[in-house]
């Protein structure tokens, strides 16, 4: 494990873990030391804001993984997104109560309302965290797993593998946004009040989930790290690259798909249950298309196939739209990031830091080269002469 470790970990790598350790330590504690009004206080709504952010770069890093390094472009990755949202966010419900408009102590509020006789089998056992906690991971990896199956197994690739993915979001968002689905309907999931016996709007409560968010982002790049590094990422990268001649060798191309897709999944669902209370609601929107196609935005925009560059471009991109959604060219965002998607593509195909990288390594490795040289000629190190 300590030589996976050091070996997944380069300089950059360890970098961007340092940065993001970091943001969780200093934003809470701005946030909780400083007085209101200091230049340096960060106040609570961008803490929660800065949160998304987070999650956001997370669900990125899960389709970085697939996308990046396996080949697989997934345009309905917001589904495992939105479903471990969803597991959460019974939690939360089952916890309010009898707090609830109709002081049920069972039912959440839209049960009562639209005269369910009873809880669904479905919802048991979300009133207790470690069972909500299970079903983050199990549900969106379940669905991954049997749709893999299905769709590896017969060979599907390509831009027949993505609209099939998107199919199976909108499926999703269309049987959400039925009452009788018994996940709220239109409205989804809202009105949350503890987490963990804690008040989900406190101050400490959103500093908490921010660094719990970046923990876990740590967490998600370390193993993805040590994916990409290890066999398991060589054959990935030549699946990606050649994926006949590697299932021509003797490789199982279909299981390695099957299980970085699962994998990436369950990532994505995590990502999902952290956004859950910072942003205080899930409703089938989340499971729109759209939201999809923009998480690949963010990882073209920050860099394919280099993981930071993934986390890098979902905050970027979602600190713009933020930006810009607030003022006068909020109607024009849709153009600004589809113009922005057209304009990498063209300009920098490999994104910002893939970019960066094709700059500085030839950079950096004349400047070693030329330091060698350098000191042998300082210490009277010459080159031998060939013999007369």
């Amino acid at each position: 494990m300590q030589h996976m470790l050091t070996r997944s970990l380069d300089r950059a790598a360890t970098t961007f873990i340092l940065v993001v350790a970091g943001c969780g330590i200093l934003i809470p504690l701005s946030n909780l030391l400083l007085p209101t009004g200091s230049f340096f206080q960060v106040p609570t709504y961008l803490v929660a804001l800065w949160g998304k952010y987070v999650c956001y770069a997370v669900l990125a890093l899960s389709i970085d993984l697939i996308w990046g390094y396996c080949g697989i472009l997934s345009l309905g990755h917001g589904a495992f997104f939105a479903l471990g949202g969803y597991a959460m966010g019974m939690y939360l419900m089952r916890q309010i109560g009898s707090r609830g408009v109709y002081g049920n102590p069972v039912l959440p509020d839209f049960m009562v309302f639209l005269n369910y006789p009873r809880l669904p089998w479905y919802w048991n056992g979300f009133d207790m965290f470690w069972f909500a906690a299970i079903m983050v991971v199990l549900v969106p990896g379940l669905l991954a797993f049997c749709f893999g199956w299905f769709a590896f197994r017969s060979r599907v690739t390509g831009v027949y593998l993505s609209i099939i993915t998107q199919a199976m979001t909108y499926a999703l968002l269309l049987g959400f946004f039925r009452n009788d689905f018994g996940f709220g309907g239109n409205n989804g999931l809202t009105d949350f009040k503890d987490i963990w016996g804690f008040n989900v709007q406190a101050e400490g409560t959103r500093c908490a989930l921010f660094a719990l968010s970046c923990v876990t982002l740590i967490l998600a790049f370390v193993i993805c790290r040590a994916v990409v590094t290890s066999k398991l990422g060589k054959v990935l990268i030549a699946i990606r690259d050649a994926e006949s001649r590697t299932r021509f060798i003797g490789y199982r191309v279909e299981s390695y798909k099957l299980f970085v897709f699962t994998l990436s999944a369950c990532m994505a669902g995590v990502a999902g249950a952290l956004y859950v209370p910072q942003v205080g609601i899930i409703n089938p929107s989340e499971f729109a298309p759209g939201n999809s196609i923009e998480a690949v935005i963010w990882v073209a925009v920050g860099g394919r196939g280099t993981l930071v560059g993934a986390a890098i471009g979902a905050i970027a991109v979602n600190y713009a739209k933020t930006f810009f959604t607030s003022g006068p060219l909020a109607p024009y965002w849709l153009f600004m990031l589809g113009a922005l998607f057209i304009l990498v593509t063209l300009l920098l195909p490999k994104g910002i830091v893939g970019t960066f990288n094709d700059w500085w390594l030839p950079l950096r490795a004349k400047r070693v080269t030329a330091a060698s040289v350098s000191a042998a000629s300082e210490d009277a190190v010459s080159e031998p002469k060939m013999a007369e």
